[in-house]
C-alpha cells in the first residue's frame, strides 16, 4: 500500500531519487520494474509493473471508435514507459513526461494505494489550495456515507 507524500528534487538529468522507504515496496526489493505514465489531471502516475498490468488491460479494452475512450488510451498508453531504478535508486523521467506534467526541479510524490502520483510542486500546491478554498468539498456520488 503506497501512502504518504515526499517532496523530491530532480537532478540536472531529470532523475528523481526515490526515497528509500518507498523503493523496496515499489520495486519489490528490486525484482520488478515500474511504469510511468501521464494522468489527465496533469500529474504522472508511477506503478509497480504488476499493479500496472490490470490497468493497461482495462485501457486497451476501451473501444477505439469512441472518441473519449481513444483520448484516454492515447494519454495512458501513449505516454507509458517501462522503467527501472538505477543503482542509486533514481528514476529517469523522460523529457516528454516532464514537459507534459510541467515538471522542472521540485516534485511531490503522493501515495495513492496501488501507485504514486508525481506532481510538479507548484501544481501540487495548486491542488491543495483548490481543496482548501473550496469550503466543504463535495464527495463524489456513492460516497455519501463516508466519514473521517
Amino acid at each position: 500500500m503506497f501512502q504518504g507524500a515526499s517532496q523530491i528534487n530532480l537532478d540536472a538529468k531529470g532523475r528523481m531519487a526515490v526515497p528509500t522507504r518507498l523503493r523496496d515496496p515499489l520495486t519489490q526489493g528490486g525484482t520488478v520494474g515500474v511504469v510511468l505514465t501521464a494522468h489527465p489531471d496533469g500529474c504522472l502516475l508511477l506503478y509497480p509493473t504488476p499493479a500496472w498490468e490490470p490497468v493497461r488491460t482495462q485501457v486497451m479494452a476501451f473501444p477505439s471508435t469512441n472518441q473519449q475512450a481513444s483520448l484516454w488510451k492515447r494519454l495512458l498508453i501513449g505516454f507509458a514507459e517501462d522503467l527501472s531504478l538505477d543503482g542509486a535508486g533514481r528514476l529517469l523521467i523522460s523529457p516528454e513526461l516532464r514537459t507534459y506534467a510541467r515538471i522542472d526541479k521540485r516534485v511531490m510524490c503522493v501515495g495513492q494505494g496501488t501507485h504514486f502520483e508525481i506532481w510538479d510542486l507548484e501544481g501540487w500546491n495548486e491542488q491543495l489550495e483548490r481543496l482548501r478554498s473550496g469550503g466543504n468539498p463535495q464527495l463524489p456520488p456513492g460516497m455519501e456515507n463516508f466519514s473521517l
